[in-house]
Parts: C-alpha cells; structure tokens; sequence
C-alpha cells in the first residue's frame, strides 16, 4: 500500500479508460476489421480471424511472467510496459505487408494483452488497496464493460474514414496520447517487496501462487474455463440458436442486444451493494444465472428474459472472476495466483472458438443449449462449494 491510498473511484476510472482503450484494441479489434482485412488483402477468413486465437494463445503462455513481474516491480511499470508493447503490435499490424507478419504482430498484441487487460489491472489494485479492493474492482469492471460499446462504433467509423491499417494506426496513437500518459502518471506506484527486503524480512515468499493442491484454487479454474467456454459459445451461435426458436434474424440480434445493458445494470447492482456480502455469493448468483438462463432458453422461455438472466450471470462473473481469488487468498499472493488462473482460462478462450464451431451441426439448437446448460453446472456446484469454504 502507499502512504496515501487514492480514492478507490478516481483510480478505477482512470483504469476504465485503459481498459476500454485495450480491450478494444486488442480482444475486440477483428469483430469490425476482420471483413475489411480478408477483402484488402485476400488472405483466408479463419487466418484473419485466427489472430485472436494467437493473441489468447500468447496471453496465457505470458501470464505468469506479467503475474512475476508486477510483484516484483509494480503493477504501474507492468502496465506502461504492457501499454508500450500494444502499441508496437497494432503498428506492425498496420504495415504488416503478409500473413506471417500479420501473425507475428498478434504475438506481440497478446503479450500485451497480458500485462493490460483485467488480469493486470485487478492485481495493481489489489496492490494499491489490499483486501479492501473489492470496491475498485466492481467499479473497474462497470466502466470497463463499455469498451465494445464504445470501440466497435469508434471502429466502424475509423475504418470508413482511412481503412483497417489507419485504425490500426490511430489506435495505436491513441494509446501513445492517451493510455500510456494515465499509466505513467496518473497511476501510483504501490511499495513492492524487493528480493533483498524480503530476504532481510522473512525466508518465505508471501506473495508466491497459490498451489494447484488448494481445492479452492481448483475450483475457482475449473468455473472459469468451464464458463468462458460457454461464452464463447453463445457469442457465436447466439443468432443461429435463436433463429432455430422461430426468430427472424433482425429480432435475433436485437435480443442479443439486450445482454450488453444486462452486464452493466448487474455490475451496477453489484457496485450499490457496497461490498455487504461475500464475493463468492456473488460468484454463486452469477454462476446461477448463466445456468437458469440458458435452460430457460432451451425449454423455449421467453427469450428476452432468459438472456437477460444470462447476461446479469455474464456480467457478475467479471466481478466475481477478480474478487473471488481475493476473497479467499488474501491480497499477498493475488497477482501470481491471477497469473496461475488466466492460464487456462486464456487456453480455452483460444481454443474455443474452433469446438464451438462443431457443437451447433453435430448437437442441433436444442442439444448445444442442452450441452452447454449442463456445462454451466459445474461451475454452479464449484461455487456452492466455496461458498461453503469461504472466510466467515
């Protein structure tokens, strides 16, 4: 902690900012350009698109090294290094003038990806606030979630004006302007323990990860690949499953639409509530709503209702993902232990793109949802066995 601990709600603000800008740059970049780039270039669409899958691959083969390094530096150098590298990938993306470039800069996008994006962030302020962070993660989360809403626009309209390299380009500026000014300054340093203070202290290493022995830590990885499956999931059969129901394809996205605004009024629920109960009571009600939401879904349910059930889960998990471990473990080891957890999660974000694309022929609408609800299980019953475990 610093001798002045900022105001909770000026530093998730000026992190809100980073990681719109990053998210949007990075995770959500080829929803929009990924057309305008197979069209200029005349490289394959699974290539294009396949970039993400890299970035993802890379993230996690780099989380525990981001997790090392912010211990041992800081989350703010961690974070202007991170924003720094982003900016050398969306350059080369910009110029890159052939597939294998265009690949190599999508490394380096993911190493970046991994030092800015919520993993990152959630760990500075635990540095920052310690145990008390919960209220700066919630907040983070609830400007963070704008960042599609925000970029995909910002995207569309970039590309319209001077094309998929200029975006790349002017995103890359804007972090040069923007990003890594507010890292850099408006962003605290927290004390670190340095390898000689903590020789001179103690001969044991607080802040190392939790071990994959913890049930608790089993847990908590095992809800959070099976759940960002299960996004994944959604988010590219969502239209189809839809329309499979008897939808037209104009009322399905607009009900997809609603699961956007869902996210934000359950993080906005959660912010109010003020910290009053226990962050695996939220991991129990997200985990509860992704799974009555889909059910719901494929017993035919109003559709509406049933993703705004789905997207109030979705929502509380992005909380709950960054809380829970902190919940449980304590702030020392938090940034290695998130380091531990993305891993996985960042592998099957990859990969699941490419078995998503084989449950809707194989399982038909009803057997994906049916599939995919039974998935949403485990991490339901993971979570009412922390919730069991959790700190009285």
């Amino acid at each position: 902690m610093t001798a002045a601990t900022p105001d909770y709600r000026l530093l998730a603000a000026l992190l809100g900012v980073v990681q719109i800008l990053t998210w949007g740059s990075s995770f959500y970049l080829l929803a929009i350009l990924a057309p305008p780039i197979v069209q200029d270039t005349g490289w394959s669409a699974f290539a294009v698109t396949g970039g993400i899958s890299i970035a993802l691959a890379t993230s996690a083969l780099m989380a525990g090294t981001v997790g090392r390094e912010i211990n041992r530096r800081g989350g703010r150098l961690v974070l202007c290094a991170g924003v720094g590298v982003m900016i050398l990938g969306l350059v080369a993306l910009a110029l890159a003038p052939s597939l294998p470039v265009y690949i190599l800069a999508w490394v380096v996008i993911g190493a970046a990806m991994a030092a800015t994006l919520y993993e990152a962030a959630f760990s500075m302020l635990s540095q920052v606030f310690g145990g008390e962070a919960r209220r700066a993660i919630t907040s983070l989360t609830l400007i963070g979630g704008f960042s599609a809403t925000i970029c995909w626009p910002l995207s569309a309209l970039l590309v319209e004006a001077i094309g998929w390299r200029g975006t790349c380009a002017a995103y890359a500026g804007l972090h040069l302007l923007v990003t890594l000014p507010i890292c850099r300054f408006g962003l605290p340093q927290p004390a670190v323990k340095t390898p000689e203070t903590a020789e001179a202290t103690d001969d044991t290493d607080d802040t190392a990860p939790i071990p994959w022995r913890d049930p608790r830590l089993l847990a908590v990885a095992i809800a959070g690949v099976c759940l960002v499956f299960i996004f994944s999931a959604m988010a590219m059969h969502l239209p189809s499953l839809l329309m499979a129901q008897g939808h037209t394809l104009a009322q399905a996205a607009a009900l997809g639409a609603v699961i956007g605004p869902s996210q934000v009024g359950a993080r906005l629920i959660e912010m109010l509530g003020g910290g009053r109960h226990s962050p695996v009571t939220t991991m129990v009600v997200s985990t509860l709503c992704v799974a009555a939401g889909l059910l719901s879904l494929s017993l035919s349910a109003p559709a509406a209702l049933c993703l705004i059930t789905y997207g109030m889960g979705l929502g509380l998990w992005t909380i709950a993902r960054g809380t829970v471990p902190l919940g449980l473990f304590g702030p020392k080891p938090y940034a290695a232990t998130m380091a531990r957890l993305a891993l996985p999660v960042l592998t099957v974000s990859a990969l699941a793109p490419l078995v998503g694309l084989g449950m809707l022929p194989a399982l038909g609408p009803t057997g994906t949802l049916l599939a995919l609800t039974a998935i949403a299980c485990v991490p339901l019953a993971l979570s009412l066995f922390l919730w069991r475990q959790r700190p009285r």
